[in-house]
This record gives C-alpha cells, sequence and structure tokens, in this order.
C-alpha cells in the first residue's frame, strides 16, 4: 500500500493508494452518528454489494452515471434524501465512484447543514485527480463545473481493485490527466510513460499504483501552495479550457472528460510552440498517444465561434478573453491570453 499526505491551509489528509484496502474505512467510521453513501448506477451493479457487507448500515442515493449525475436536480435530490434519513453534523458522506459522484457527493457535503464531513472512495483512474484537492461542483448548461466549492475530504481511500472492471474508454479518459501531470510538471516522468507504455490494456495494480501516486504527488504539490486557484494551482487545468468547452458542447457525458482534455492538450502544446518557442517534439507525442488509442483532432462537428463563446467562460478567464495554460518547456507551466485569430487559425489545423 501507498500513501501520500496532503496539505493545505484548510486541512491535512491522507490518500491510501493500494489492493484490497477496503478494510482501512470500517475504523474510521466509527465516530459518524449516519454514513450515507452517494454512488452511481454503474458502480452499485458492480461493488455495492461487497461495501454494505461490511458496513450494513449504509444510507445509499443511487445517482446516474457520468455526468448526469452532476445537475441540480440531482443535487437537490440528495440533499432531501440527507434530510429525510436524518443526517446531522456529526454525519459523514462517503463519495463511492469516479469523479462525476465525487464532485457531487463532495458539493452536497459542502453544503448539506454549511458542511458535514466526505471520504473520497474512487473507482475510475480519472479521479485520481479529481478526488484530490478538494474541488467540489456540479454542471451549469452554460459550463462545466459553475457551480461548486474548495472543501477537502477528510481522507480518500483509493483501491486498485475497483479499477478492473473499467472499460478501455474509461481507463484512457482518465490516464490522460496522468500524461497531463508529467507535461506540467516532471519531464522525466513524462519520458518515463512515453518510453515504456505502449498500451493502456494491460495495467496491473502495481503500475497503476505506480503512476497513480504520481500524478497524486505532482497534484498535491500545487494545491497545497495555492489550495483556492488562485495563482499556480491554475496549471493543473493545463488543455482544459478547450478541452471543458469540447466537452460541454457536446453534451456532457457524450465525450468522456479525457478526450476532451486531450484535444485541449494538443492544441495548447501547439500554442505554446507557437508564442512561447516550446522545443518539445509535438509530433512525437502525437505518435505515442495514438498507439494508446487517443483521438486528439478537434470532432467535426464543432464549430470554432461555438467554442470561442464557452472557452471565454473559463473560470481563467478574465475580461471575456480565453487565458490558456501554455507550457514554456516541459514542466514550466505559465498563463497566457491568447488572440482570437491565433486560437482561430490552430483550430482549424486540428480540426477533422
Amino acid at each position: 500500500m501507498e500513501k501520500v499526505a496532503i496539505h493545505t491551509a484548510s486541512k491535512n489528509y491522507p490518500v491510501y493508494i493500494g489492493s484490497d484496502i477496503m478494510h482501512l474505512l470500517s475504523s474510521c467510521l466509527e465516530e459518524y452518528t449516519k454514513i450515507m453513501l452517494i454512488t452511481d448506477e454503474t458502480v452499485s451493479k458492480l461493488h455495492l454489494g461487497t461495501l454494505i457487507e461490511q458496513l450494513p448500515n449504509l444510507i445509499v442515493y443511487t445517482t446516474p452515471s457520468g455526468e448526469k449525475a452532476k445537475t441540480f436536480k440531482i443535487y437537490e435530490d440528495c440533499l432531501s434524501f440527507a434530510l429525510k434519513n436524518g443526517l446531522d453534523r456529526k454525519s459523514v458522506i462517503l463519495a463511492f465512484g469516479g469523479g462525476a459522484v465525487g464532485d457531487l457527493a463532495g458539493f452536497v457535503a459542502a453544503t448539506y447543514m454549511r458542511g458535514i464531513p466526505f471520504i473520497q472512495i474512487p473507482t475510475t483512474i480519472l479521479a485520481h485527480d479529481s478526488a484530490v484537492g478538494g474541488k467540489v461542483a456540479i454542471n451549469h448548461p452554460l459550463g462545466k463545473n459553475m457551480v461548486g466549492a474548495f472543501y477537502q475530504p477528510e481522507m480518500v481511500i483509493y483501491d486498485t481493485n475497483f479499477l478492473h472492471s473499467l472499460p478501455e474508454r474509461q481507463v484512457r479518459s482518465g490516464f490522460a490527466e496522468v500524461i497531463k501531470h508529467g507535461l506540467i510538471a516532471d519531464p522525466a516522468f513524462l519520458q518515463e510513460l512515453m518510453e515504456n507504455l505502449s498500451s493502456l490494456n494491460h495495467l496491473d495494480n502495481i503500475q497503476l499504483a505506480k503512476y497513480l501516486k504520481k500524478g497524486i504527488e505532482i497534484k498535491s504539490s500545487f494545491v497545497s501552495k495555492d489550495e483556492k486557484e488562485t495563482g499556480i494551482r491554475a496549471y493543473l487545468n493545463f488543455g482544459h479550457t478547450l478541452g471543458h468547452a469540447i466537452e460541454a458542447k457536446a453534451g456532457f457525458g457524450e465525450l468522456t472528460h479525457g478526450e476532451s482534455v486531450m484535444c485541449g492538450m494538443v492544441y495548447a502544446l501547439i500554442l505554446s510552440k507557437h508564442l512561447l518557442g516550446l522545443t518539445f517534439d509535438i509530433q512525437s507525442f502525437i505518435n505515442w498517444i495514438e498507439k494508446l488509442d487517443y483521438k486528439w483532432r478537434i470532432p467535426s462537428s464543432m464549430e470554432f465561434n461555438t467554442l470561442y463563446e464557452l472557452m471565454k467562460r473559463d473560470k481563467k478567464s478574465t475580461s471575456g478573453k480565453p487565458a490558456f495554460v501554455l507550457l514554456e518547456e516541459i514542466g514550466k507551466p505559465t498563463m497566457f491570453e491568447v488572440e482570437k485569430s491565433l486560437l482561430e487559425d490552430t483550430f482549424y489545423k486540428l480540426s477533422e
């Protein structure tokens, strides 16, 4: 088992990573009056029975799968469910699922009775990023994660056994964030991935734990210095300005988060080369992600002006100007406002 200590201004907490570690949960719950678990339909069918055997007094709310969980309606239903079941300020919420469930459950916990504890139990690779750092939110029809808070969990228990039930597409989606961490913070880690990883189909528990721990450590280094994203934490959004716009335009859940962000990262790499003289071999990177079965071109159904309006609404943008995380070199990110003409020219270079 691996352990990463997360240090933030508001709270310090552990992240446990390994196989067969769910036994850690039982001893952590003795102090709480009631335990509400929020999960989704897919995770419920695959894994809920095992958890109920361990914790028979769970109060379970099941959401739709994916981004459909992060709506105002589901959020309100969760609050009503908690009230009807008598949760108080000494109760706890467990987020049992992927990034969407974690975002929703964390926001419910942050706002129920002005805040009660919650614990993250991720079941996807993508959640190695979203479960750590305390960003919790739901979506607005006009933008992803536009209604939310910064609210840290009590702990994260990341049992890699859950990851073996993931479909290939979800593995690929989650691993895009691992690649992102290498791009923004660790050239050696990125080189290791590019040299040693030619497929995402046969990752074992040891490899997963190693790569996930590294990604979490990189994220923790940003979060510990800038918990509420007033500065360098925004660098974790590399690829997300365009990525979130693509995700929103497609309809949340139609394209995965990682698929959309991979398009955004290639877009940001090309902008970085043009504006900052990035010397990284982008074509070699593209060749590698293609071996991993990523699609990096912007879908032909997307129009530039529509995505541009969505990019202007991105939380990093100011005065209606899209702001991008770009790279001066691998591991050296910076913020940059990019002119519309260059964004449009680059957009058409990447369009299918």
